[in-house]
Formats: structure tokens, C-alpha cells, sequence
């Protein structure tokens, strides 16, 4: 292993007991010999091959008009088998909307996206399952909320959506943008979220609700 900043080797080929191969997806952190290293892509097509199909993460992002249905998606979510490992409510400054959507600086909807993102609290999660950039976008549908509800009428965005701005929840489209979500310091959960089979949070949950989301910002802790 070279340290690419140093121009040094850091680790030669070892047995490091702590490190398995559950934990070499892409998107991961490791911590080897008090080092944390990010995986961010495979060394070969080998590894590829043999590694592809493991678990990585990417960012989801419930936007302001869908806030209040928090516990319905986030519900959806956990029945894709998707894991929730990092969550944050949080209401974003305009500097802060436009970094995140440097994607979209040539977009004639960038200002109205700015403005409505900016317009209330967001919640930005990391979740995690095989392929989960891919299956995520799928999960979403259509960025049109109309047409998702033509092509895809079970999907987030056809449910939950008004329109091609105000369309209830963002994924990112690679990796890279998936990356993201550290933007948002996001706090591991300690354990998953528990429902009550009606699409809403347990009771349990939303005394949590009450205590943590509702002070925008705030980390989420259990």
C-alpha cells in the first residue's frame, strides 16, 4: 500500500485480524494500524469482478415538502433492504444548497431548486445494500413526480411527490456524488429504526422525534 502524500509505502502485504471482507465495499471506511482509509474504487477488474456485488452506500436526501412523511419513506427504504447507517436533519444555508447542486450551476431551475431546498429542514441519511446507487434511483423513479407516477407509480418520488422540483427525495447518480453525504456530518445510528407496521414511527420513535428532529440541525442520537 503507497502513501500517495508521503511518496512512501505504508503497508506491505499482512494479515491484519480486525479488517474482514464484509467491510470492502466501495464507500467504506477502514481503520488499519490506527489509519482510516477510504475505499473508493477497485485496483483491478479482478477485484471488480469478485467485489462488485458487495455492499456500498449513497446519499439520500429527503427534501423539505416531504419531511412530514419521514416515517413513510424512510419505512420504504428499510423494506428495499436497504440498511440505515447515518442520519441528519438539517436545514441548509443558500451556500451550502449551491455546493451540494454544483451539478446544476447551468440549469435554468437552479435558482427555484435553491429556493425551495433552502426552504425548510431536509433529512440527509446514508444507507447502504448492494448497489445501492442504482437501486436507490430506482427506488426514487422518475425526477418528474408526474411521469414517476405514469412509469413508476409505486415509487418514491410518484407517492410522495409534487413535481420536478418539489419531488420529495434526492439520490445521486454515481458514486462520487454519493460521496457526499459526509458533506452533511451525519451521525451513525447505534440501531435501526422500528415501526409499527402503519407507515409511521413507533411510539418509541417519536418521542425520539420530538426530542432531536424538531431542533433543526441537531444530530440524531439514541
Amino acid at each position: 500500500m503507497h502513501d500517495v502524500k508521503n511518496h512512501r509505502t505504508f503497508l506491505k502485504r499482512t494479515k491484519y485480524e480486525d479488517l474482514h471482507l464484509e467491510d470492502l465495499f466501495i464507500g467504506n471506511k477502514v481503520n488499519i494500524f490506527s489509519r482510516q482509509l477510504v475505499l473508493l474504487d477497485y485496483g483491478d477488474q479482478y477485484t471488480a469482478r469478485q467485489l462488485g456485488s458487495k455492499k456500498e452506500k449513497t446519499l439520500a436526501l429527503i427534501k423539505p415538502d416531504a419531511v412530514s412523511k419521514a416515517g413513510e419513506i424512510i419505512e420504504i427504504i428499510n423494506k428495499a433492504g436497504f440498511t440505515l447507517t447515518k442520519l441528519k436533519m438539517m436545514t441548509l444555508s443558500r451556500k451550502e444548497a449551491t455546493d451540494f447542486h454544483i451539478d446544476h450551476q447551468s440549469r435554468p431551475f437552479l435558482n427555484e431548486l435553491i429556493q425551495f431546498i433552502t426552504s425548510g429542514p431536509i433529512i440527509a441519511m446514508e444507507i447502504l445494500r448492494d448497489d445501492a446507487v442504482c437501486e436507490w434511483k430506482r427506488l426514487l423513479g422518475p425526477a418528474n413526480s408526474g411521469l414517476a407516477r405514469t412509469d413508476a407509480p409505486e415509487s418514491i418520488r410518484a407517492l410522495f411527490g409534487t413535481d420536478g422540483i418539489k419531488n420529495a427525495a434526492h439520490g445521486p447518480d454515481s458514486f462520487a456524488c454519493a460521496a457526499r453525504v459526509d458533506s452533511f456530518s451525519a451521525e451513525p445510528l447505534r440501531k435501526p429504526l422500528s415501526f409499527d407496521g402503519c407507515g409511521i414511527f413507533s411510539c418509541m420513535d417519536k418521542a425520539f422525534l420530538l426530542q432531536h428532529f424538531l431542533t433543526f440541525g441537531c444530530f440524531v442520537r439514541f
